[in-house]
Formats: C-alpha cells, structure tokens, sequence
C-alpha cells in the first residue's frame, strides 16, 4: 500500500481545448484519492516548478468546485513551458534541485499532460528516480493535436481540433461556392510530421457537404509540378477549388514547402518554427495559373476552439486525467495512459503503456488513409476519425462570451 503523499501535475508543450479537461480529471480522482494528501500545480511545467511556482489545487478546487468551468475553458490553466530535460549525466545538478523539491513538498506523485517532447521529460524523470531509488510514481497522461503519439488510438485535444478543422472547412465550402470566376483557396493546417489535422479537413463529406478538391499530408513527398497540375484539372471541373495542406509537407530532399519564407530557428526540441506553407503555394499557382487564389493559415484557433469542442474528446480526457491518478495510486510508474479503441459502436477503454516506448517517437498517418495518388483521403481515414469528433459540450455563457476559468 502506498503511503499517503501529496501529488503535482503539470501542462507542458502547446495547450489544447481539452487539457483542462484533463487537469480536471486529475483534479476530481486526486481528491478522492486516499493515497494523494495535497494535490499541487506546477505553473509553467518544469521550468515553474524549478522556481516553486506553484498552487495548491487541493485547497483551489476543494469538494470538486469549478472542476466544470475548467473542463470547457481551452489553453493551459495552470501555464506551460518547452523546456527540455538533458540526460541526468549530463547535469546532475539540475535533477538534484527537482528531486530535493520533491522531498520538500513531500511528493510522491508526478503527473505531466502533454505530447511527445513532454513524455521524454517523464521517462528522464522516472529514470533517474530509479536510478536514485527515490520511490515516486511518474505517469504522463496524453495530449497534443497533432494526434501523433504511438501506443494510444488517439490523444485527448486531437478531436476538438479535428471538430474545428472540420467545421471550418465546411464553412469555407459554402463561402468560396458563392462566385463563379475561378478560384482556389489554400488552407494551412498545424502538423509538423504527421497529417492527421489536415486528414480531417476531408470530414465534411461524410455529412454529405463535400470537402477538399484536395489533401496534402507530409507523409507524402510534396512535388510542386504535380500539385500544379492536380490544380489545374480541379480548376476544369468546378471555378471554387479548396484545398487543405499540411503545414509540414516537404520536398523529396526533406525541405519543407514553408521553409523559405522562414527564419530557420528552431525550439529548444529542435524543431523549426513553420508557417508560410499556404503562402508559397498562393504564390506559386498566382504565377503559374494566374488565377484568384487566396491562403487561409488556421494558426491557434486550432487548439483553442472551445467553443466548437467535441464533448467526446473532453470526457475521454477528463477520463485520462482519472486514470493517470490510478495508475499512480496502484504503485504504477514510468507509464503513460493509452486509449484503446473498440468499434462497432465505438467505444475506448483505458490501458497504458511503458513511456519509454513513447518518447521522441512519432505516429504517422497510415498508408491505408492516403488515396494512391497522395492528394486525398480514404474512407477508413474518415471512419477512424468520425466518432472523435461527436457531441458538444454544454457551455456556460454570460453576455454573449463563453465562462472561461483562469486561475489568478
């Protein structure tokens, strides 16, 4: 049995409209949790934590109050950060001063919400407390909409995302059809290395509205005349061509299309900053077809969307953020929550899985999702995504705005 300690939890890496959901699942199963005394909040991740910045969500939220205001407000409520954890041989100071902070606040509790770059962070954490033997249980819990983390069916945040992709998309169906003179309308979506967003961009046509003439995801190398030439026989079929992109699609040397309309820095992870993927190919079809042609770059509103949430995705989050909780309260560590899916009808049960087989690693879109020629999706693309995309949250309004939590 597990001695009673007090408990942290942190939001890493980009906010989502579902990570609060999730906080509020860790929140919810802490409180009840005999095991956990205190439950704290790290502000700002790590980086927070290292200066002790943090709140005391126990006393915050006690008898579960505001825990549903917190579910349906996007971002992260407790801050993030991006900071990136050296191997312990490499600064064994850095990871004396976490593990002193551990001891001081009597924690024996370590929950980390975020994606890829944030479950290396629980793997190095769970690492070195094994190393030390110092007995903490180190569970990351799931989230990014980028939906590319391996081991799970899908990742809290993804399906908000994809509702609003979906949505968006379907509104801007309506609005290009309205003029007859030939146009085309690129649509930049969020995803580096994995083109699952940009996949439900293809959503609308199961409700029977249409969708994209075309879908380019960066699984697939992107060849600039071919795509020309995709656009100019759209062209001959109907004047309002739409077309969603990847911001990540590259070129067969593994540039990427935006790269040159950019800086070239990069974030601590090492990643290069993308944006500008519309605006190349804008300008590419302006001066090779001379058509009206206009670029969309959907940017934040992707992850921060509430207001179109997908009430599936919120409770599957909430429900993650219970799970981690009991993962940690059965004496589990150096896991992660995975979501296992069971069609027909669809449902998810909760599983999980060694973090270390998580971390740096990326789930790409399958090839049975890409159409042959790689400039559309399939019906199982679409099949897979449907469900995560059901249902809307009830929100609370006051004066025409959404309630959102902040916590000061």
């Amino acid at each position: 049995m597990n001695i009673r300690s007090n408990a942290i939890v942190g939001q890493p890496g980009g906010p989502t409209a579902a990570i609060n959901a999730t906080l509020a699942g860790v929140i919810h199963a802490a409180l009840e949790a005999e095991q956990i005394g205190t439950l704290y909040g790290m502000r700002n991740g790590i980086d927070g934590f290292l200066g002790e910045q943090i709140i005391n969500l126990s006393d915050r939220f006690a008898q579960g109050r505001d825990l549903q205001e917190l579910i349906t407000t996007p971002g992260a409520a407790l801050g993030s950060c991006r900071r990136k954890l050296p191997p312990f041989e490499d600064d064994p100071e850095l990871y004396e001063r976490l593990f002193k902070l551990f001891s001081k606040y009597d924690i024996r509790y370590f929950f980390y919400i975020g994606g890829n770059d944030s479950m290396d962070t629980v793997d190095k954490v769970a690492a070195y407390a094994r190393e030390r033997n110092y007995d903490i249980r180190v569970i990351g819990i799931p989230k990014t909409i980028d939906n590319d983390l391996c081991g799970t069916d899908h990742t809290p945040g993804f399906g908000s995302a994809a509702k609003f992709v979906a949505v968006t998309i379907q509104e801007l169906l309506r609005d290009c059809a309205v003029y007859t003179v030939p146009a085309v309308t690129v649509v930049e979506i969020m995803g580096r290395d994995a083109g699952w967003l940009t996949a439900a961009a293809g959503l609308p046509q199961l409700a029977g509205y249409g969708g994209p003439d075309l879908i380019y995801l960066p699984e697939r190398v992107f060849d600039m005349n071919a795509f020309l030439e995709d656009i100019r026989n759209a062209l001959a079929v109907h004047p309002n061509v739409l077309v969603a992109v990847s911001e990540g699609i590259r070129f067969a040397d593994g540039t990427y299309v935006g790269e040159g309309g950019q800086s070239g820095a990069a974030d601590v992870f090492g990643h290069r900053y993308l944006a500008g993927t519309g605006k190349v190919l804008e300008q590419a079809i302006r001066e090779t077809i001379g058509c009206k042609v206009r670029s969309v770059e959907l940017s934040l509103c992707q992850r921060c969307a509430s207001s179109v949430a997908s009430a599936t995705d919120l409770s599957e989050a909430f429900s993650a953020g219970e799970a981690g909780v009991s993962l940690a309260c059965q004496g589990k560590t150096g896991l992660m929550v995975t979501f296992i899916r069971e069609n027909e009808p669809y449902r998810c049960s909760l599983g999980c899985i060694p973090v270390s087989e998580v971390a740096n690693r990326i789930r790409k879109v399958p090839d049975s999702y890409i159409d042959s020629k790689g400039n559309q999706i399939t019906v199982q693309c679409l099949q897979y995504l449907r469900p995560l995309i059901v249902g809307e949250p009830a929100l609370v309004w006051r004066d025409g705005m959404p309630v959102h939590l902040v916590l000061d």
